[in-house]
Order: C-alpha cells, then structure tokens, then sequence
C-alpha cells in the first residue's frame, strides 16, 4: 500500500528532515520525493511504502498533523487511491 505525503508551508531548515525522520522511526520507506520553494514557501510531495509501518494509517496522519503545527507547515498523509481520485480530471 503505498500513500502520499504533501507539505506545504514557509520555508525553513529540517522540515524534509524531520519528515523523514518521522516515516523512519515508523518504517515507512520514502519511494519518491519532490520538492519546490517558490518565494520562500516550502511544497514537498512524497510517495511512501506503508506496507511495513509500524503504525496504522490513521495513526500517523495525526500524528503528522501535529508534526507539522510544530514546524509551522501543513502535511497531510492519504492513501495513493484517496489521492488519486481526489484528482482526477
């Protein structure tokens, strides 16, 4: 199963750090990363293995949540199927 990470907010040092390390410490493998700062706003988008999370999906979507009220951006996690029906044309 994989799922799909955005982040959006101010660019400011360690915020792909502290994301990763946050999949990491879960077991979550990041397969793809893409990220742009455009005028100092931070974009990020990763597609990441779930299939061995030590956490469920629900779990870490708060979890994220709160991660990002910490460093000042917004991250949401849905699953690769949520995300793609959500944007297709």
């Amino acid at each position: 199963m994989k799922g799909i990470v955005t982040v959006l907010g101010k660019d400011s040092v360690g915020i792909i750090a502290k994301i990763c390390t946050y999949m990491s410490e879960r077991n979550v493998n990041v397969l793809d990363i893409a990220q742009t700062i455009v005028d100092g706003y931070f974009n990020m988008m990763m597609v990441v293995d779930l299939n061995g999370a030590a956490e469920p999906l629900t779990s870490m979507v708060v979890g994220l949540d709160a991660l990002g009220r910490d460093i000042g951006v917004v991250v949401r996690l849905q699953h690769e199927d949520i995300f793609n029906a959500m944007h297709r044309i």
